[in-house]
C-alpha cells in the first residue's frame, strides 16, 4: 500500500530485517533433519552463504576454508590480490591508517592497476585447493578481464558493482550487453546489485543463475548516504524473490535470489531466507575472523573510488576462526559465532527442513522485536552485539 509523502509524491512502506520477526510454525523438528545446502546451475553448495568479494574478507587463503566449510567465497578479481604481487605488506598498510587518513589512504593503495597475470595466478591458488572458484568482476572491466580468468579456471563469475542494471545507457563509453555477455560465457553468472521487483526481474532476463540483492546494507557502505539510493533489505529480499516466482513461471527457469549485505548475526541470516532468499553474501561477520585479510578492518568496495567514495573503513573485533564464525562452536551469546548452527536452529524451531520451503514461513513486522523485555541486556550492553 502506498504512503502519501505529500500531495505530489506518493511511495510505498519499506522493511528493513529489524523490522519483521518470523512466526514459528504449529511443527517443530529436529535441526539434524534440516539440510541447507543449494543448487547454483548444478553445483551443489552445502551452506547457503557466500563470503563478499571484500578484500578485508576473502584472500586465496580464507577462500579455501571458506569451501572447505560448505560455502562460496567470492574473490574481488580487481582488488588488492590482483594488484599486488605481496598483497600482505599493503592490507598491513591500510590496517595502520589513521581514521582520519583511511580513505585517501585507500585511494592511494588501488592507484596501482590490475595485473592480468595475479588474476590467473590467484584463481590457480584457490582452485589448488578443491574449492569452487568464484570471482568478481565490475561490469566496467568485465569485458578486459573475463578471458584470463576463464583459462586460469574460474567456476563461477560475480558481475558486481553498487547497482546492476541490465539496461545501461552511456553517451561516453558501449555499455555491457549483459544479456548477450552472459549468454556467451561458459560457465555460470551471478549479477547484481539490485533492490526493485523490475530490475531483479530483468536482470533474471540476461540469463544469470543468480541476482545479488542489497543496494546500501552493507556495514562499510556510504552509498545511502552520499547519493540517497536504497531500499530496506526485506523488502528489497521479498520483491525480488517476486521477480523470481514471476520469472519462473515465464520461463521455467528457477534463479538464485542472493541477500547481499545487511545482514550481521544469525538471525538477520534467518529473516533474509524467510523474506525468499536462497543464499546470503555477508562481509562484516566474516572480517572479524582471526584468518580475515583485513587485519580487524573492513571496507567496502567503492570505498576507494578516486572521485565519489561510498564507502568506510571500519573497525571490527576478531571474536573467533572463521570456522567458528560460519560452523562452531560459540562462546557468545549474541548471535555472531555459529552463523549456520543458528540458521539451521531458526528452520528447525519453525518447522522447515529445507532452504526452499523455509522461504514460505510466515513473517510478520515486528519493529520490537530486538528490544522487548531486554532492557537488562541494553543497561548492561550484553547479548546484543
Amino acid at each position: 500500500m502506498e504512503i502519501e509523502i505529500g500531495r505530489g509524491k506518493r511511495g510505498r512502506r519499506a522493511y528493513g530485517l529489524d523490522d519483521i520477526a518470523i512466526v514459528p510454525s504449529r511443527r517443530t523438528r529436529d535441526p539434524g533433519d534440516v539440510d541447507l545446502s543449494w543448487q547454483l546451475n548444478g553445483i551443489t553448495l552445502e551452506l547457503p552463504l557466500l563470503a563478499s568479494a571484500m578484500d578485508g574478507v576473502v584472500s586465496p587463503f580464507t577462500a579455501g576454508i571458506i569451501g572447505k566449510l560448505g560455502g562460496l567465497a567470492v574473490l574481488n578479481l580487481e582488488g588488492i590480490q590482483t594488484r599486488y604481487e605481496e598483497p600482505d605488506a599493503e592490507l598491513e598498510r591500510i590496517a595502520a591508517l589513521p581514521p582520519e587518513e583511511a580513505t585517501r589512504g585507500l585511494q592511494e593503495v588501488y592507484t596501482k592497476p590490475v595485473q592480468p597475470e595475479l588474476i590467473a595466478e590467484r584463481i590457480r591458488e584457490i582452485k589448488s585447493q578443491g574449492v569452487v572458484v568464484a570471482g568478481s568482476l565490475t561490469p566496467q572491466r568485465v569485458r578486459d578481464h573475463y578471458e584470463i580468468a576463464l583459462e586460469a579456471g574460474l567456476d563461477v563469475m560475480v558481475i558486481q558493482g553498487t547497482v546492476v542494471s541490465a539496461e545501461h545507457v552511456s553517451s561516453v563509453a558501449e555499455p555491457l550487453d549483459l544479456k548477450r555477455f552472459i549468454r556467451e560465457l561458459p560457465i555460470p553468472t551471478i549479477v547484481g546489485g539490485c533492490a526493485s521487483y523490475q530490475a531483479a526481474l530483468h536482470l533474471m532476463r540476461t540469463g544469470a543463475v543468480g541476482v545479488l540483492v542489497g543496494v546500501g546494507p552493507g556495514a562499510a557502505c556510504t552509498t545511502r548516504q552520499v547519493i540517497g539510493v536504497g531500499v530496506p533489505q526485506a523488502t528489497a529480499i521479498a520483491d525480488a524473490a517476486g521477480a523470481r516466482m514471476q520469472h519462473l513461471m515465464d520461463t521455467g527457469r528457477y534463479v538464485n535470489v542472493i541477500a547481499d549485505g545487511g545482514m550481521a548475526y544469525a538471525g538477520d541470516l534467518a529473516k533474509a531466507i524467510a523474506c525468499g532468499a536462497d543464499a546470503c553474501m555477508i562481509g562484516s561477520p566474516l572480517a572479524k575472523a582471526a584468518e580475515a585479510p583485513g587485519r580487524g578492518h573492513h571496507w567496502g568496495m567503492a570505498t576507494f573510488h578516486p572521485e565519489l567514495p561510498r564507502g568506510t573503513r571500519v573497525k571490527t573485533s576478531t571474536i573467533g576462526s572463521l570456522e567458528e564464525i560460519v560452523a562452531g562452536p560459540a562462546n557468545e551469546n549474541d548471535g555472531s559465532l555459529n552463523l549456520m548452527g543458528g540458521l539451521r536452529t531458526a528452520m528447525a524451531t519453525s518447522g522447515y527442513d529445507s532452504v526452499q520451503s523455509f522461504q514460505k514461513c510466515e513473517v510478520m513486522v515486528a519493529p520490537a522485536l530486538k528490544t522487548e523485555g531486554k532492557k537488562l541486556q541494553q543497561d548492561q550492553r550484553v547479548g546484543m552485539g
